[in-house]
């Protein structure tokens, strides 16, 4: 802002002019020179400068702080507006809070009735391979007694648990479909032998020692290891290759119990 020096200039010597006006009206303080009159005037002068640097200043402030009030306004309608959509996210995650209680509520109804189902499925499972042909039997017997312990868990989720559960029917279940071979100890004529066995399926059972001298089955009507004539030696050897890959699958002979009518 520019200042207007006549107008202090004319100011001041109004002012002046009053002081000569007192001088003359005083004589006995003595006379008042031109150069007084002037001094005074600068004086005068430079008091009104400062004032109004000082309105300058003032108007700065003002306008600066006019301008972060704008700006104040403006944060503060960015603040309502996404507060506006904050309120709208923790209300649909409420709804999602009360959907995933019901749903635990459900879940925990369905826990009472899963739980006592598992326990029998296992039960049932010991039972099934107590009376189902010794194959790998310590490797199922494991297994079974590993539900067990699983089922005392409170670490393990009611899901996994059935899981494991379910798994295990279903290895069962492809052993009725595939045919594999191990070596096992097997007791023979009440001696203990180590023999390769051969599982076939479900349908049979067979052995045969690494010589090939003895070659037997599971009588599952007996309940014993038993052995096979010596027609059954051959076709039990290629059954064993064939189910180590050594051989290109083909059929064999195995001995079979005739379903009861």
């Amino acid at each position: 802002m520019k200042v207007n020096r006549n107008y202090i200039v004319r100011g001041g010597m109004s002012t002046a002019i009053l002081a000569i006006m007192s001088l003359m009206a005083y004589p006995a303080m003595g006379e008042a020179t031109l150069d007084d009159i002037w001094e005074a005037t600068e004086v005068l002068n430079e008091d009104a400068r400062q004032a109004h640097t000082k309105v300058e200043d003032l108007v700065d402030q003002t306008q600066s702080l006019f301008a972060d009030y704008k700006q104040k306004l403006k944060e503060i309608e960015g603040l309502q507006v996404y507060n506006r959509q904050l309120e709208r996210q923790i209300e649909k995650q409420e709804e999602v809070i009360a959907q995933i209680k019901q749903s635990i509520d459900e879940v925990t109804g369905l826990q009472t009735k899963v739980v006592p189902l598992m326990l029998r499925m296992i039960e049932g499972l010991d039972q099934f391979v107590s009376q189902d042909k010794p194959f790998l039997i310590d490797e199922r017997i494991d297994r079974i007694a590993s539900l067990r312990t699983m089922m005392d868990l409170p670490n393990v989720t009611v899901s996994e648990k059935f899981s494991q559960v379910m798994r295990a029917y279903q290895i069962e279940n492809e052993y009725g479909r595939t045919m594999d071979a191990y070596t096992q100890e097997i007791d023979i004529n009440n001696q203990t032998r180590t023999v390769d066995v051969l599982r076939v399926g479900r349908i049979a059972l067979v052995y045969q020692t690494s010589d090939g001298s003895s070659t037997g089955w599971w009588n599952p009507s007996s309940g014993n290891w038993e052995e096979l004539p010596a027609q059954y030696e051959t076709p039990i050897r290629n059954g064993l290759k064939m189910a180590r890959k050594q051989l290109t699958t083909g059929l064999f002979k195995v001995p079979v119990v005739a379903p009861q009518g």
